[in-house]
């Protein structure tokens, strides 16, 4: 099959939905399948053509931004070419050009496959609040044309205020890891490289900071954890600086956990291998999410992988790891006592607190959530 692709922003940005899209493209593409993804130029030094593996991504020029969103005058012209080459469009959402895409899509007599990542919540400032009102207005267009929408969980689904009208056409599909357990050898290599000393009770914190990520909890939560075990630290993997639209949000962090001084530390964004050997580096993950932005975690699962149990924040998709697996807590949203009490509870378990999910981590490596689109779009394409 030709498979177009789209998302507002993909590698080398990272972001939970950009590298859901990477693995999926990926993984179409070693199946075989002829791969398109189209996004945005979202800087100017990125290539506007470029292929990445055995795929090849198209950008398209930023003439403005309304918030996260993007304004592309090119895109019309880019988007039909490529439409008019697929047998099939996936569109990643919430995605502001999506409905453009969309359209174009209906005119050719193309299949579209929705992946909805999760819904939009406001910061706050008017400027975001119309941002939001609109993308969601968009989101729901897109989606009740959709043939098919793909989402992480039902358990998302039907809480989320935009898919629970929509159930008949969701299909609930795992989000894609590459990962698998790293040796003993690979998290030494790692502690000594970033200073990590093997006495510590190491806190995880993993992903880009970003409102939604509510880090500010574990922070209040910190004291508590100090006074019960005083080894512990937290570690943070991954983008902390430059994050579109998230300024006000870093420093906001950064005041919290200036007075932790090297109990809090940022390692920045790793490399797959260093990633990996973090979380089994880490005693447990803390996915103290705030809202309905995020809709599963991706960091979950790549935790469970090596064994590390988390605690994650009781919202509907987010909640589904834990639950499934018994592997860590889960704690009410935006509440630091619970986080420390969580934390605590698993320090005290040590070593019985790990384990590795097997069967339940499954389903979310790269190949079988490919394997599982490539299913769900033959049945598009030939019209079953």
């Amino acid at each position: 099959m030709k498979i177009l692709i789209s998302a507002t922003y993909f590698y080398p940005y990272s972001s939970g939905l950009s590298v859901y899209a990477l693995r999926l493209a990926e993984g179409l593409a070693e199946l075989g399948h002829e791969v398109v993804v189209l996004t945005s130029q979202y800087k100017e030094n990125l290539s506007s053509l470029e292929t990445y593996g055995k795929f090849q991504i198209v950008r398209v020029p930023v003439r403005a931004r309304l918030s996260k969103g993007v304004i592309m005058p090119g895109l019309f012209k880019a988007a039909r070419k490529w439409v008019e080459w697929a047998d099939l469009v996936n569109l990643h959402l919430p995605q502001f050009e999506s409905f453009l895409i969309s359209q174009i899509a209906q005119r050719f007599g193309k299949p579209v496959l929705a992946t909805y990542h999760c819904d939009l919540v406001s910061s706050g400032s008017t400027l975001d609040k119309l941002a939001v009102k609109v993308t969601t207005s968009i989101a729901n267009q897109v989606v009740k044309d959709a043939n098919l929408v793909v989402q992480n969980s039902l358990d998302y689904a039907e809480n989320s205020p935009l898919l629970s009208s929509y159930l008949d056409k969701v299909v609930a599909v795992p989000t894609p890891v590459k990962a698998h357990k790293v040796p003993a050898e690979q998290v030494e290599v790692f502690r000594q490289k970033f200073g990590i000393k093997k006495d510590e009770k190491v806190i995880g914190l993993a992903g880009r900071v970003a409102t939604e990520k509510g880090y500010e909890y574990l922070a209040m939560a910190l004291p508590a954890i100090l006074e019960v075990y005083p080894e512990a630290r937290v570690v943070h993997a991954g983008t902390w600086k430059s994050v579109v639209g998230e300024q006000a949000y870093q420093a906001r962090v950064e005041k919290y956990i200036q007075p932790f001084g090297h109990k809090w530390a940022s390692l920045g964004y790793l490399s797959d291998e260093d990633f990996e050997a973090f979380f089994a580096a880490c005693d447990v993950l803390v996915f103290s999410s705030l809202n309905a932005t995020e809709s599963y975690g991706i960091v979950q699962i790549e935790a469970m992988t090596q064994g590390t149990p988390v605690v994650a924040s009781d919202l509907p998709g987010v909640r589904q790891p834990v639950s499934e697996t018994n592997l860590g807590r889960i704690v009410p949203i935006k509440n630091p006592d619970a986080i420390a009490r969580a934390v605590i509870d698993i320090f005290k378990m040590g070593e019985n607190a790990r384990f590795v999910p097997t069967e339940f981590l499954e389903k979310f490596q790269q190949a079988a959530v490919a394997r599982h689109y490539e299913e769900l779009m033959a049945l598009l394409v030939n019209n079953e």
